[in-house]
């Protein structure tokens, strides 16, 4: 019989599902990826038909990268993706460094810091570097068992393989089904999803010949065919008859049975092959299978507390029976149902203390906090809850709960909680304990549980620290259920009790000053703030005086007082830089800071803010911060006039990872830009996605959602609705200054006079003593609307260009050109010249609802004649391409990867990615290859 020692495994009856594979294998080569499912039942060839494929990638050149699901480790995020792509503490490149750093707690801790999404991120991104690097396969075997983080990131990649020479590949059994795996199916066509079905009677006996050294005879035909096609099936039961000298080949070359019993089914074959192995290579066995399908020796070694020159002989022997075999540089099972046999062969009571004792020797190894989480899991797992958490457990949970919670929120809940019930009330650990399980909680998404805990916890804590952290958790809770005034009480009595040191007060007045500006009350929230530095004094506390300054710093934005904002920006950064627990601080500093820049109409100070921002939120792996920072860019590039780069801007983040806020601030720039080229459809898609997360964000102000939905109407012909919608929202709030001066053009438009008059006074009252130009222009515009006067219009346009803001530049000309329509005849030069200008300029913008309505209004006039307007009409092909996604292309066509091409025009990866997707879909074309194609052949047509 044919050995199984050398992990190589007989294909047989797949040539059709091989070619397929190989056929796109050659399609990575040439630059044009793919997403593969392989599913069939357990056994049935699927890693065998896939190994096999991946060896033909290696022998083409492709970098192959194989990582496989484990039902014991499920609920520990990525550990497929992070076997796969060799993700250790032992790598060298800079992207694999930061990612183990980053889920060891090392690159950013902190509160409510989700580590496998940041990870996640960075696993993405290094998908992409290697891809850079030359073809490459992804396979995640066992994708059934992936944790969910797993089967996102799977799936995220699986919509981009279009960009990128890259074959990935899912390997998984019909059950079991989650919600997230069916929906791999709606996301991978038909076309690329391979199903295994039984090996057809041919099969069969072309592979128990293969594996007898000769033809079945007609009895050996007869028990194969009892297999159901079955290749593992057949390979247990050929074995376990060799084994059992059962098989017999004559001289004619025909493999008969010889008598004795055989396997009745798949577990028995296997426990037979187990059954031939000595004791001592079994307990070694059993070990491993601890350790899951596949392991490393290093850590069989740990746990079994055995010299290597002792294991190697049982090793040996089991890569002699076909249980192990070499999977690079460490071990695993042959298949995933030998592992099985041997883990449920032992008594759960037995596994749970083998288990206990393998995370012990891991933890004392410094090993990585996963695989030690990963043997504690069945001790909270199994239903015999008399399993008490050792002290040793307790020690090392302490020490790695910000990471662990980070990274498996749902593992630290799990053992946490355990870990509560079992400590003693008195003990001092157990607050700690506390603490960190409402973090937990917290980090699962469960506010009223994490504010439960952590409020019982503060009726028995006296510890300072704990207690702050505390009350910090609870502040948190209470913020995103919108209940943060019933706290204030409680916090401000925390600030009497005995015992404080400075450093105490002034995080205790730093969490009661952003409880005042969570619940609007700005003045107090600064004047708490101003007290919590007061009281630090020459105490240093990186954590208290950032987060104090930040708080000062929102207080100014809402006050209007940009220019006083931007030293708190500065000092607060200069603190918190380098800080890995206060990143995000950080992030919402530089991203607030763009904002500001953008305010004092200061672009390009504005935009280089924000694109350090989103370098440092990819960079992190922080997806809010990222959409975030995407949004601010989005809306700078509205205001800027660049609204195609806006368009793709906010398209980077899929709304699911955003904040409901963000969300409808971003469908609310695309709709804007949407109605005024005309594309009403495309607007209104956007209003209907924005408004389910509209309810979800209660009272907030959201000015670009706010103008689309007003210019909804507008475009529908219904000015007075188009102005209830603003005023309905500046009635309320102090801001909205884009607002404010299109609710003065409808006032003026329909005739309301007094609202039009509160509007200039309020504007008026803004914009005194500011030096701010678009403020200036704002101020300008309104006076001039109300009193009919084109001069005043025509120099609040020139206030606008020097403020860098072209469309309402636009506006304030078109107003000025209405005026000088409606005054003397002499005028009409005036008017015919500011309409030009206005047209010219709403064009350039692509605003082609605008130009045609301003030829409308005008021919009113009697002013017939206008400029002859260039826009894009195509939607399709090479002249569809904007101007950014013309000089990406023409990258692409280079060679540039994404991070390549990102460097070169100062872009994010992320956004160059969404404009190669948008590229790929205006050309009607597959890949990278096919863009340069393309250009070969347009550059051809045109001469």
């Amino acid at each position: 019989m044919r050995p199984l020692t050398d992990g190589t495994e007989l294909l047989v009856g797949r040539d059709s599902e091989l070619s397929w594979l190989v056929a796109w294998i050659r399609d990575v080569g040439t630059g044009r990826g793919h997403a593969v499912l392989v599913d069939g039942e357990p056994g049935i060839g699927k890693s065998a038909l896939v190994r096999t494929a991946c060896a033909t990638a290696t022998d083409a050149g492709c970098q192959v990268y194989w990582g496989a699901g484990d039902e014991l480790g499920q609920a520990l995020p990525l550990l497929p993706l992070l076997d796969a792509l060799r993700i250790t503490p032992a790598a060298r490149d800079p992207r694999r460094v930061a990612i183990s750093k980053l889920l060891r707690g090392g690159a950013v801790a902190g509160k409510g810091a989700d580590l496998a999404a940041r990870a996640a991120e960075q696993l993405i991104a290094l998908v992409d570097e290697l891809c850079q690097d030359g073809p490459a396969v992804l396979v995640v075997d066992e994708l059934q068992w992936a944790d969910r983080t797993t089967v996102a990131v799977w799936s995220r990649l699986a919509r981009s393989v279009r960009q990128l020479p890259l074959l990935l590949v899912g390997v998984l059994r019909p059950i079991p089904r989650r919600d997230d795996l069916r929906s791999l199916f709606r996301i991978v066509g038909p076309g690329e999803r391979l199903r295994l079905g039984r090996l057809p009677e041919p099969a069969v006996l072309e592979l128990v010949a293969e594996l007898a050294g000769g033809k079945p005879g007609e009895d050996l035909a007869r028990l194969a065919a009892g297999a159901a096609g079955n290749p593992l099936y057949l390979t247990e039961l050929l074995d376990a008859l060799t084994r059992s000298s059962c098989l017999e080949v004559d001289t004619a070359g025909i493999a008969e049975l010889t008598g004795a019993a055989t396997p009745d089914s798949l577990p028995e074959a296997i426990a037979d092959r187990l059954g031939f192995l000595p004791e001592p290579a079994r307990g070694v066995l059993r070990a491993a299978a601890l350790l899951g399908v596949g392991f490393s020796v290093a850590d069989l070694v740990t746990v079994t507390n055995t010299p290597l020159a002792d294991l190697l002989p049982a090793l040996d022997d089991a890569r002699a029976a076909g249980v192990l075999v070499a999977a690079g540089d460490d071990l695993e099972f042959r298949h995933p149902l030998i592992r099985t046999a041997l883990y449920d062969d032992m008594p759960t009571a037995v596994r749970v203390a083998w288990h206990q004792g393998a995370a012990w020797a891991l933890a004392e190894a410094n090993a990585p906090v996963e695989r030690v989480a990963r043997q504690l899991l069945p001790m909270v797992s199994t239903t015999d809850s008399r399993v008490p958490v050792p002290a040793w457990a307790v020690r090392w949970l302490l020490d790695v709960a910000t990471p662990l919670i980070g990274q498996a929120p749902v593992v630290a809940v799990a053992l946490l909680r355990r870990a509560v019930r079992d400590a003693p009330l008195d003990d001092a650990v157990t607050g700690a304990l506390a603490c960190r399980l409402a973090d937990a909680y917290f980090g699962v998404g469960n506010v009223a549980q994490a504010e439960r805990i952590a409020g019982r916890a503060l009726d028995r804590v006296r510890d300072p620290d704990v207690r702050v952290d505390l009350y910090t958790t609870v502040v948190q809770c209470r913020a995103m259920t919108g209940r943060s005034a019933e706290f204030l009480v409680e916090l401000n009595e925390a600030l009497t009790q005995p015992g404080l040191l400075a450093r105490h007060r002034a995080r205790l007045l730093v969490l009661i000053a952003r409880t005042h500006r969570y619940i609007g009350e700005v003045d107090t929230a600064g004047r708490v703030a101003t007290e919590a530095l007061s009281e630090l004094g020459p105490v240093e506390d990186r954590w208290a005086t950032g987060w104090a300054l930040h708080v000062l710093s929102l207080v100014a934005m809402v006050r209007g007082e940009w220019t006083e904002a931007l030293p708190l920006f500065e000092r607060a950064m200069a603190i918190v830089r380098g800080d890995p627990a206060l990143i995000d601080l950080t992030l919402q500093l530089r991203i607030n800071q763009s904002v500001t820049f953008g305010a004092l109409d200061r672009y390009t100070e504005a935009h280089a803010a924000a694109a350090q921002a989103r370098e440092l939120a990819d960079r992190t792996g922080s997806v809010v911060r990222l959409s975030e920072a995407q949004s601010a860019l989005g809306q700078l590039l509205l205001g800027a006039g660049r609204w195609d780069d806006a368009l793709a801007e906010v398209d980077v983040v899929p709304d699911d990872r955003k904040d409901p806020s963000v969300v409808c601030c971003d469908h609310g720039v695309a709709a804007i830009i949407h109605f005024h080229r005309g594309e009403a459809a495309a607007a209104r898609q956007h209003l209907d996605v924005a408004a389910a997360y509209w309810e979800r964000i209660g009272d907030r102000v959201v000015e670009s959602l706010v103008r689309a939905r007003s210019l909804a109407f507008e475009y529908a012909g219904a000015p007075e609705r188009a102005l209830a919608v603003l005023t309905a929202v500046l009635a309320g709030v102090d801001a909205g200054e884009d607002l404010l001066g299109d609710a003065a053009r409808l006032a003026t438009t329909i005739g309301d006079v007094r609202t039009a008059t509160e509007i200039e006074a309020r504007v008026s009252a803004l914009a005194a003593g500011s030096a701010v130009p678009h403020l200036g222009a704002l101020a300008l515009y309104c006076r001039g609307l109300l009193d009919g006067d084109a001069t005043t219009l025509l120099r609040a346009a020139d206030g606008y260009r020097d403020a860098g803001r072209p469309l309402s530049r636009a506006k304030a000309l078109e107003a000025a050109a209405i005026a000088f329509a409606r005054a003397r005849e002499e005028d009409r030069g005036s008017a015919r010249a500011a309409f030009t200008h206005a047209v010219d300029l709403y064009a350039e913008l692509d605003a082609q609802w605008d130009v045609a309505r301003l030829r409308a209004l005008f021919r009113a006039f009697g002013i017939r004649r206008g400029p002859t307007v260039k826009h894009r009409q195509t939607t399709h092909g090479w002249d569809s391409l904007t101007p950014t996604e013309g000089r990406i292309a023409a990258l692409v066509v280079e060679g540039l990867s994404n991070p390549q091409i990102a460097a070169r025009l100062y872009l994010s990866p992320r956004t160059v990615g969404t404009h190669v997707s948008h590229i790929l879909n205006k050309l009607g074309v597959h890949s990278r290859i096919d863009i340069a194609r393309e250009a070969a052949r347009h550059q051809s047509a045109s001469g």
